[in-house]
Formats: structure tokens, sequence, C-alpha cells
């Protein structure tokens, strides 16, 4: 059984603030370069084993891939035919790193019109201030709890009929998650707008927030059932109503059982056999 880091919400928020910024920054290049989908999915990254990657990316004629190695502290760049740049996370800022894989993928030819736009300040900003460290065995552990929760993603996705999304890490947001869409409309909006218009629900890992400073996994419903606050939810899980409404384990409560991941799949069928039973047509009165 993978033995999970403690992760004490204290030790971890400089090295989640700057590993945020490198998301952000791989993110730059999936929003650029990809065509819209649904529910904005490509803007998001995929686990990989030693953390976060983009998957393929196409600019013009130069095909390229930007891999967020969390395991050995590196942000890498590879281009079809050979080409390659890697850059030390214990060495740069991320914005240095940006400038450089810029520099390096315009060298590769990459038209202007793809190079991603980075704000001084706001949401998307990589410049996350003086004073953050960066921590190379704690940016290890995130990697190695992303492997754990993707694995056990991948698991509850298989048992799945309806619609499901990749297992996405989104870069605005820095949460690992996945989203059920079982295929009804919402009565009232326009269905063309399926950020609106499709039923939904969201399983997610955050490393902690302004809201939830520890690492937590929740759940979220839309649009949200009047009876899923009277669900009495599995041991340690508990119902969240500030910022967001929702289903909330936190992390250092799963890693202290015996046996975490047959008690967070425990959680998320749990919930997604409610989502069925209260939010679609077929489940209602049942």
């Amino acid at each position: 059984m993978m033995e999970l880091p403690s992760l004490p919400p204290a030790g971890i928020v400089d090295t989640r603030q700057f590993c945020h910024a490198c998301a952000r920054l791989a993110g730059g290049w999936t929003a650029s370069c990809r065509k819209r989908r649904k529910h904005w999915w490509q803007l998001s990254l995929r686990p990989s084993l030693q953390g976060a990657r983009t998957g393929l990316l196409q600019a013009g004629d130069v095909v390229f891939e930007l891999a967020l190695d969390l395991s050995n502290g590196r942000l890498q760049v590879e281009v079809a035919g050979g080409a390659s740049y890697e850059g030390a996370l214990t060495d740069n800022s991320p914005e240095q790193l940006a400038a450089e894989v810029s520099e390096f993928l315009i060298a590769q030819g990459v038209p202007a019109d793809y190079w991603p736009v980075y704000p001084a300040e706001g949401h998307d900003s990589l410049n996350i201030g003086h004073g953050h460290a960066y921590a190379a065995e704690v940016a290890a552990d995130f990697a190695t709890v992303w492997r754990f929760i993707a694995s056990a993603m991948d698991e509850f996705r298989a048992g799945i009929p309806e619609e499901s999304s990749p297992i996405m890490l989104w870069p605005g947001h820095f949460d690992l998650a996945m989203m059920w869409l079982p295929g009804e409309k919402i009565p009232g909006q326009d269905p063309a707008d399926e950020e609106y218009s499709d039923k939904q629900m969201n399983f997610g890992f955050s490393f902690g927030d302004e809201g939830i400073p520890e690492p937590y996994f929740y759940v979220t419903a839309y649009p949200t059932p009047e009876a899923f606050a009277q669900l009495e939810l599995p041991s340690g899980a508990q119902w969240h109503k500030e910022g967001f409404s929702g289903a909330v384990l936190s992390y250092p409560e799963l890693v202290r059982r015996a046996d975490p991941r047959a008690d967070l799949l425990e959680l998320w069928n749990f919930l997604i056999d409610s989502g069925r039973q209260q939010m679609l047509t077929s489940g209602q009165g049942d």
C-alpha cells in the first residue's frame, strides 16, 4: 500500500504557491494552443508519474509537450524532432522559467500568435512575490499524492457507465479533479451553454486555499439537490457551505485511515449513487 505524506498545512504553503504558478505557466500554453472544448477542458493539464504534463500541443507546425516534474524538481519541454529544454525549479522563479520556455519555443519556430500572455498582476500572474521558497521534498510529496488520487480516480471512473471527464489538473485553481456528466439538461437553461445546462458532479482535491487551509477532497453537485445536505456521509466527511456547497473530507483525516484508497472510493461511490437518485429524472421518487 502506498505510504502517503502528511502535508502539514503550514509547511506546504510556499511550495504550493510556487508549483501553482508553474502549473499556470504550462496552462498558458494549453490555453493558447488548443481549441475550446466543453467545460473548458482544453485548459487543463494531466497528472503524470512525476507530476503533471500538458499532453501534445501544436503551434503552427511545431508539436511539443510541457512537463512539470515535481519528483525531480524540473520543468521540461520536448519538441517533436528531438529538441528539448529543462529548467530547475530550485534555481529559477516561475517568471524566469516562463521566459526561458517562450524563448526556447520561439527558437523552434512557434509563431508569435501562440505565445501566452502572463499579466504582471491578477489571477493568471506568475509573479508570486518575494519570499516564496520552493522545497523540493514538499513538491515531490505533491507528486506522490497526485499519483495516489489519479490512480483511485481511474478506478472510480471505470465503474461509471455515463460520461466522465478526463482526470484533470486545473492550472487556475491547482485542483486535481474529474467531472461526472450523466447526460441530463437542466430545465430553463440554454442547452447550447453546457456550463450552465449540464447536470454534473465534480470530484476533486486541493492542497488547500484561503477557504480551507489544509489539503482536502471535495465533491460538488450542480444543481445541488436540496436533500443532499441531509445525507449522512461516510465517516470523517462533512458538508461544507462557506464559499462553495459540497461534501469535504480533509486529507489529514484520510491519511490516518488503515486503507485510505478504499475509504476514498467509498465516499465517491456513495455520493455518485446519491447523485443518480436525487439529480436524475429516472431516479426521482424511487
